[in-house]
């Protein structure tokens, strides 16, 4: 009898080479950009790395993240375990699956895996407040409380509601980040209706700006960054082959959005949050496009210039970008070029 095919979660290990070097010979990563840099996962341990924790006075201008809806069809358990092969340490959790529960007893025991992990929560969400009661949106700034996480990106409050979510901002402490749904939502399509609402309400009142509904609802997302300013507290990155269609969702890369200039956007407006990756297509094998997008962004920040102080080598394999977690390691002396949006090691890969 043979072999049953392994299931999504044990398919895509990054110490495991052959099915990664399949996925990406497919994807044609070997040039351009990004993809050189993706390449590098096939090697031999390139994302295991021996890493350190930062002094205290080390401060990344763009930090990745990961929206844990992401890997929304597996458990907590796997979602740790790809984010450790994925050298990603901060996570905007969702109550989906069994990632962070509700419920107090549930919570503490996600909370303290991910602690276990290393794995920092800095949002929650998308949660919706739907209800304009006291008890719960209250429930809803306690469940972050317990979790430390000081950052809720928020789903479809109303005009009405906003005023008593405002209440509890201001008596947790914690930041609503609006998250708008593209040309769907008829009440927050985009950032720019968000910020509108909320321009005269408390600083902790303020958006999550999803890039890929930002542009299908006709904005301009790197002005949309710059507009934002202080009261962008999140941001959803994915991309598409076509701004008018939700469904040509693609790896982060492989598609049209200015990531670059966004990048750039980011840097200049001083933004403190994370860029957190949801990459909604493939459920069932997220994998090969999150590593690429991943992979993608980081080379981006190490085309402009925020390069290999954060990585260490180990077994004589230098990485070609930046881990851009929060986590900062000994920087390596390297000779780069740049190749489109990123910048790689001079001596990676040449043009088929």
């Amino acid at each position: 009898m043979s072999n049953p095919s392994p299931p999504p979660s044990a398919r895509h290990n990054l110490n495991d080479r052959a099915p990664i070097k399949n996925v990406f010979s497919r994807r044609d990563f070997v040039w351009s950009s990004a993809r050189v840099a993706a390449a590098f996962v096939a090697r031999n341990d390139a994302f295991a790395l021996a890493l350190q924790l930062p002094p205290a006075a080390v401060s990344l201008p763009v930090r990745l993240g990961l929206a844990s809806y992401t890997f929304r069809n597996f458990s907590r358990a796997q979602l740790i375990g790809f984010m450790k092969q994925l050298h990603v340490f901060a996570l905007n959790a969702k109550d989906v699956n069994d990632h962070l529960p509700a419920d107090p007893q549930g919570e503490a025991v996600a909370l303290a895996e991910y602690a276990a992990a290393g794995i920092k929560l800095h949002a929650a969400g998308v949660i919706n407040f739907r209800k304009d009661e006291d008890a719960d949106i209250r429930s809803k700034f306690e469940y972050s409380k317990r979790a430390g996480i000081p950052v809720i990106v928020a789903g479809d409050p109303t005009l009405q509601t906003l005023p008593r979510i405002e209440k509890f901002a201001k008596e947790y402490d914690i930041r609503i980040a609006i998250h708008n749904h593209g040309p769907e939502d008829k009440l927050w399509p985009s950032p720019v209706t968000i910020l509108k609402a909320v321009k005269d309400m408390d600083p902790r009142i303020g958006c999550c700006i999803d890039v890929g509904h930002t542009v299908r609802a006709g904005t301009d997302v790197v002005r949309a960054i710059r507009e934002a300013g202080p009261r962008l507290f999140n941001l959803h990155m994915k991309d598409l082959t076509n701004f008018e269609s939700k469904e040509s969702q693609v790896a982060v890369g492989d598609g049209i959005m200015p990531v670059r200039k966004m990048f750039e956007a980011l840097v200049a407006t001083k933004y403190k949050g994370f860029v957190d990756l949801e990459y909604e297509v493939h459920p069932d094998d997220p994998m090969p496009g999150v590593i690429s997008s991943i992979a993608y962004m980081r080379g981006v920040l190490a085309g402009l210039g925020y390069a290999v102080q954060n990585m260490v080598a180990r077994d004589g394999v230098e990485p070609p970008t930046p881990a851009f977690s929060d986590l900062g390691q000994p920087e390596l002396t390297t000779t780069y070029r740049f190749a489109g949006d990123c910048q790689v090691p001079a001596d990676t890969c040449k043009p088929a």
